[in-house]
């Protein structure tokens, strides 16, 4: 007679359950988050981190078309029209790091940073479709510069930085209303403070108080983002997928607060603890517009062998609202190509079940400063790592990285120059679950 699995009902729901026990913890993290080291970071809304896990990362960020990789399905949050083609349920969770060195004329200095990157959830429901959650970065700000400055004869030391991160939970859904072709939309819940500090000091004399001044933005609200992909089989294992992802006029609620303190004098920062609190002004709320966006992108895949494709993306932030006095930031565009290649899938030898992925990226960003345009660009790599699984197991897992090697800004017209390395990891667990067995 047929039973239902109960073993793998309990495996499924433990898995569920812890899932998203990390979602939950992994909240109160999140809000104080900051893995920026980057001066551009002062601008909007600081480093956009994007949609990507390790995966499409690593293939120059290209998303948009992509539904499988290596014949399995992956988890493609940026495009939710992909979630038609999930096969199995799908965990993946992963760090974030960056290595940075900025240059501004003759001056150089470098920084690290890691942190945990993103917690997400696909499950198929069959012909109902698919739906993901899960939790990541939506941007940070981590900059900081200093000058030793004179009044009259007093030296003062004074601090411009700023810190902290916006992220987003999200829930998704895709459904193929026909044959080959998919659309979805994700519903994200958007949260975190941005904090932007002044700080004057005297590090040569105890006469005197220091001041620090934080202007802390706090965001709250909720976005809605929706794709398309159209996939066709074209013979011979070859495959064609094209997509759409674009974003509706979303708004989000920016509620500021000023605070001023005064700390006693010390040479040390430790010692640094405000005395009191001088001025504090908590400001009304208000709406600030997040960019429209539209993305097209294509892949050709040869399945369980390699995969080709390119991304172009458009943004517009001209209706953003800037901090005063800040310069309004413009269009963002630019593409992105990539693949990925596995030499022999069936083979014994790991070398050749790996999965390899390379890629590029261009950007022209929304932000310009002393009129010169910022460009971003970067050569993307990574791999794909299967583990090792037990015979007519019903889960595979994989272990993936990328590595990004950009840059970012200019020396030319007083800007900053920044060069990185992003590193990402990320695991990915796939699973069947709700399977029937029979017993004779």
């Amino acid at each position: 007679m047929q039973k239902h699995d109960i073993h793998g009902l309990k495996k499924a729901a433990s898995t569920l359950f812890i899932a998203l026990g990390l979602l939950a913890c992994s909240t109160s993290v999140y809000a104080q988050q900051s893995t920026s080291a980057s001066p551009y970071s002062k601008f909007g809304l600081g480093q956009m981190r994007g949609d990507l896990l390790p995966q499409t990362r690593a293939m120059g960020g290209i998303s948009t078309g992509v539904r499988f990789l290596g014949g399995a399905n992956t988890l493609n949050l940026a495009n939710p029209a992909s979630y038609t083609g999930f096969h199995h349920t799908i965990f993946d969770a992963g760090l974030y790091g960056n290595l940075t060195q900025l240059e501004k004329g003759s001056a150089a200095d470098n920084s690290a940073d890691f942190a945990f990157s993103h917690i997400t959830m696909g499950i198929p429901l069959g012909k109902a479709g698919g739906i993901a959650f899960g939790l990541m970065p939506f941007s940070d700000v981590g900059y900081s510069s200093s000058s030793i400055k004179t009044l009259d004869t007093l030296n003062y030391r004074s601090t411009l930085s700023g810190q902290g991160g916006v992220n987003k939970a999200f829930i998704g859904y895709g459904v193929s209303p026909f044959k080959g072709f998919s659309i979805g939309a994700n519903v994200s819940y958007i949260f975190g403070n941005l904090t932007d500090i002044s700080k004057i000091d005297f590090p040569y004399s105890l006469d005197a108080f220091n001041t620090t001044r934080k202007d802390i933005r706090s965001f709250t609200g909720v976005s809605l983002d929706y794709g398309v992909q159209y996939f066709k089989p074209l013979g011979n294992k070859l495959s064609l997928t094209v997509g759409y992802a674009g974003s509706l006029n979303n708004t989000i609620k920016d509620k500021s607060t000023l605070v001023i303190t005064r700390t006693e004098p010390s040479f040390s920062d430790v010692e640094n603890i405000p005395k009191d609190t001088s001025y504090i002004n908590e400001k009304s709320s208000r709406k600030i517009n997040l960019p429209l966006k539209h993305s097209i992108g294509f892949t050709l895949a040869k399945s369980n062998k390699w995969m080709v494709g390119a991304d172009f993306k458009y943004e517009d932030w001209s209706d953003f609202q800037v901090r005063q006095g800040e310069p309004r930031l413009g269009k963002n565009y630019g593409g992105a190509i990539g693949g990925q290649f596995t030499p022999d899938p069936s083979s014994i030898r790991y070398l050749n079940i790996v999965d390899y992925r390379l890629g590029f990226r261009y950007n022209k960003t929304q932000m310009s400063y002393n009129g010169t345009d910022i460009k971003d660009m970067a050569i993307t790599v990574g791999m794909g790592l299967p583990l090792p699984t037990q015979p007519y197991s019903r889960t595979f897992s994989k272990i993936n990285v990328s590595a990004e090697f950009g840059q970012m800004g200019t020396l030319s017209n007083n800007l900053v120059r920044e060069r990185y390395i992003n590193l990402n990891i990320g695991f990915t667990l796939n699973d069947k679950w709700f399977i029937r067995r029979n017993y004779d």
